[in-house]
């Protein structure tokens, strides 16, 4: 049987377009990281616009988490990474984003979601 995770990676593949998707991801992580999971967010696709300063600010949605407070949350207890080619295709380098975030390809992604005992959720 396998033994319960300690570890969640959440990938978000969505901006402003699917805002509920988006803040579902957000949401999902910084729960996850309060009940003690180690967590790694990653911004995917427009999601990754969510790592410039400012651009997670402008986002609101009714009953929900402040997008920004979210993002807040797991950079300080967790992990922010955007994706290289997504930040490139958007013309973003590391000097782009918050404080704390980072920009990582796909290996990075593939050798976070298939260590020992981590689940991975995509939104």
């Amino acid at each position: 049987m396998d033994s319960p995770a300690s570890s969640l990676v959440v990938k978000v593949t969505c901006g402003p377009e699917a805002l509920e998707r988006l803040h579902q991801g957000f949401t999902v992580a910084a729960t996850a990281l309060a009940a003690g999971l180690e967590v790694s967010l990653w911004l995917t696709g427009d999601a990754a616009w969510m790592a410039v300063p400012g651009r997670a600010e402008e986002v609101t949605l009714p009953q929900a988490a402040a997008l920004a407070e979210l993002r807040d949350a797991v950079l300080e207890g967790g992990r922010l990474t955007v994706c290289g080619q997504c930040a490139a295709r958007r013309g973003l380098t590391g000097a782009d984003l918050v404080d704390g975030a980072v920009i990582r390809g796909a290996a990075a992604f593939v050798e976070e979601v298939v260590a020992p005992h981590t689940r991975a959720l995509v939104y």
